[in-house]
């Protein structure tokens, strides 16, 4: 239960009295108060007061609404009267909060709500992305607790604990926050998006990292040796509980890769979300050795080889999802970096409708999936999105009647109706001989996760003039270089033109976020418009919907060519890229940039984005 304090009414009272002294002189806390705003409640100035000093609740506090939250929204001016009584109405009837249902109707924002929640109940409102939080006080509670509770303690205020909470009237949440952690409680309001971005950020890997690092400065003695450090391998140590924290973060935040970089004072950890690398913690130099070494175990490596790369593999089960992990070691001239390359393969296959092409680029490669036999292959750099536009071209030719095998390295999705051939180098299983046995296994349909060297791109495009339609990835630049690497590979000129019917070119750009991208102006010419006029577009702010990045997932640039006779007769003379480009751009191929600069045109990404993944 949550210890009596003194008058209940005492910290309510103060917070009504501060409230309605900001509204009449238009400041609260020495700070201006919102223009417009009329919210009797504390709003966040833009250089919040301490946590600990905001006035409110005291320990003991007992929920008692003052105002209807209608009324506060009503007389803020967000939603008209009318909006908001039917709404009542429809909250009534579906049994859900008024609150709740104006901000799924985005008619208020969380923000708003947040506000509108602390003036009904006489509390502050904390802007908490930008508070000073306490560590201590927040990690008092763990990550799922705060989630389900919808609540987290961010300060001290003598022998009271501040707790930053969505919904004050929850006197269930306040309780268990009270038993859990032995403290008299009182609570403050946030919005409910802004303590979502303070847990990933408090409750994080960073602050697993700093709650490991405490430990080690108790049981691990100062005159310990460095070099002890490295070789342990306990299964319950420091570093065992840092690699879990750092994977399961990385797995929650969608990253695609984790880089442990090594530095002088020890080790960087970052995240390549969405195609941009975000630092998000560091390993002190104490106990870096040992993280490494518990790398290297986990992927099967030499740990006492530290002056050759290795590379190995590992899978885990985290939340019932099987992620595995591609393990890459560099000895660097500060020490050895790891990286590990993430892969959900029970994820989702994506179908090609959803791979969100434009319906021309679309038609033609659905063009060549309908043909019995021939080569397709997917082009562009590590992390473009290459597997996944196989696999949704696979998904297409997935019908039942047909035999489908793939040989993969690793196997990314699995997928019912298909054999999926995973290659194994320690016992000579290269994709070579795999693709001679899958010849021989009475394939209508292959797939080659990826073209690696001479040999296995002429048994593809062998299989591909031999009856079967073959599906691969090439790390090209874009689709009309394609035809010109499988010859520098060596594959025989009239065997790349006799084999492949299509090429896709691809770039991941990153999607803004629909909640915060601001309209903008740009001259139309850089976007190959005409001159002197001004085009609409969008540009990234930043929210705790995107955790302040500005965008929210990505998008693919999608170029299609088709190979026709006349690209035939170019490639066969020995023509460069650039001139097979021209040609399939007159016969109707659309290039990426062109596909990009539709994309910033509506709004989905930005002019920046494209610069950045398709620059001219």
């Amino acid at each position: 239960m949550i210890e009596p304090g003194s008058n209940p009414a005492t910290g309510a009272d103060a917070a009504a009295a501060a409230a309605a002294a900001a509204l009449k002189t238009g400041v609260w806390g020495g700070e201006p108060a919102p223009a417009g705003a009329a919210i009797a409640a504390a709003v966040a100035a833009p250089a919040p007061p301490p946590v600990a000093s905001l006035p409110g609740a005291t320990a003991g506090w007992v929920p008692t609404p003052r105002r209807r939250l209608g009324d506060i929204v009503v007389d803020a001016m967000w939603v008209p009267r009318a909006v908001v009584e039917q709404m009542v109405e429809e909250a009534r009837s579906l049994g859900r909060p008024i609150g709740q249902l104006l901000l799924d109707r985005n008619l208020i924002t969380s923000e708003q709500l947040g506000q509108a929640i602390a003036e009904r109940f006489g509390l502050p409102y904390l802007s908490v992305r930008q508070a000073d939080i306490d560590l201590r006080a927040a990690t008092m509670i763990d990550t799922q607790t705060a989630r389900r509770l919808r609540s987290l303690p961010i300060a001290f205020d003598d022998d009271t604990l501040v707790v930053a909470m969505v919904d004050p009237g929850n006197i269930v949440a306040l309780d268990d926050i009270a038993m859990l952690t032995g403290q008299r409680v009182r609570p403050i309001v946030v919005g409910d998006d802004d303590l979502e971005v303070v847990i990933k950020r408090v409750l994080g890997v960073d602050s697993e990292v700093g709650a490991v690092l405490e430990q080690i400065d108790d049981l691990v003695p100062q005159r310990l040796e460095e070099e002890d450090l490295r070789e342990t391998t306990d299964d319950e140590g420091p570093a065992v509980k840092i690699v879990q924290s750092v994977i399961a973060q990385a797995v929650e935040r969608r990253a695609s890769d984790i880089h442990f970089d090594p530095v002088p004072d020890g080790l960087i950890v970052r995240f390549r979300i969405d195609g941009v690398v975000h630092e998000v913690t560091a390993v002190p130099r104490q106990i870096a050795g040992s993280v490494v070494s518990r790398l290297k175990i986990l992927a099967e490596l030499n740990i006492a080889e530290r002056r050759m790369p290795q590379d190995g593999r590992v899978g885990f089960n985290i939340d019932g999802r099987r992620i595995d992990l591609r393990v890459v070691t560099l000895p660097l001239v500060d020490g050895e970096s790891v990286v590990l390359r993430v892969l959900d393969s029970g994820g989702t296959v994506r179908g090609l409708a959803e791979l969100g092409m434009n319906p021309e680029a679309e038609a033609r490669l659905v063009r060549a999936l309908g043909r019995a036999n021939g080569g397709i292959l997917a082009t562009g750099p590590t992390g473009s999105g290459k597997t996944t536009t196989v696999y949704g071209a696979l998904q297409l030719t997935n019908t039942g009647d047909r035999t489908l095998i793939t040989i993969e390295d690793p196997v990314e999705y699995r997928v019912p109706g298909v054999k999926q051939l995973q290659v194994n180098p320690k016992i000579g299983l290269e994709f070579a001989s795999g693709l001679r046995a899958m010849v021989r296994a009475d394939p209508d349909v292959m797939l080659v996760g990826e073209i690696r060297d001479s040999e296995s791109a002429q048994i593809a495009m062998q299989a591909a003039i031999t009856g079967h339609l073959v599906l691969s990835t090439l790390h090209t630049n874009n689709a009309a270089t394609a035809l010109s690497r499988l010859v520098d590979m060596g594959v025989p000129p009239f065997m790349v033109v006799s084999a492949v019917t299509c090429v896709v070119g691809q770039r991941l750009a990153r999607r803004l976020c629909d909640h915060c991208k601001a309209p903008a102006e740009l001259p139309a010419e850089l976007l190959g418009g005409e001159p002197g006029t001004m085009v609409a577009v969008f540009d990234p702010v930043g929210c705790a919907k995107c955790a302040d990045t500005g965008y929210d997932g990505r998008i693919g640039l999608y170029e299609v060519l088709e190979v026709s006779d006349e690209i035939r007769k170019l490639v066969v003379t020995g023509a460069g890229a650039d001139e097979i480009a021209q040609v399939a751009k007159e016969q109707g191929m659309q290039t990426m940039r062109e596909d990009g600069i539709q994309r910033v045109v509506a709004g989905l990404t930005s002019p920046g984005e494209l610069a950045r993944v398709a620059p001219l």
